[in-house]
């Protein structure tokens, strides 16, 4: 499979109002784990070009057990404000910084630090 779990539909809606399909669980290891982009509680809108619009639930899982090797997911990142309950947001971009962006200067930083503290071993 995929690797991940949906939840939602026309018969099954996870949010009041909202028969969207969004991603419930991501299996450890699984190819969505892997490939890393996908996010528990992302809205996914369509599926190889299918737009999931006003599925029944056991439709959309059809979609997604029929995929095939190459899949392509387009997905609306569920965002948490700061100040409030989880929203979506409208371009499906987080925002933020990404994860490497803030370990991979401190690894650098920590990695001078420790080349710094052997030299200065070796000339004592």
């Amino acid at each position: 499979g995929l690797g991940f779990n949906i939840v939602g539909g026309t018969d099954q809606q996870y949010i009041a109002n909202d028969n969207s399909i969004y991603v419930s669980w991501i299996k450890k290891d699984g190819a969505a784990y892997l490939d890393g982009r996908l996010q528990e509680g992302d809205k996914i809108l369509a599926i190889n070009g299918k737009e999931l619009k006003d599925l029944r639930h056991k439709d959309a899982v059809e979609l997604f057990r029929n995929a095939g090797y190459h899949v392509s997911l387009k997905i609306q990142r569920r965002l948490q404000s700061q100040n409030g309950p989880v929203g979506h947001g409208g371009d499906g971009e987080s925002g933020g910084l990404p994860l490497a962006a803030i370990l991979v200067p401190g690894l650098a930083l920590a990695a001078t630090a420790v080349w710094i503290l052997l030299r200065y071993r070796q000339r004592m």
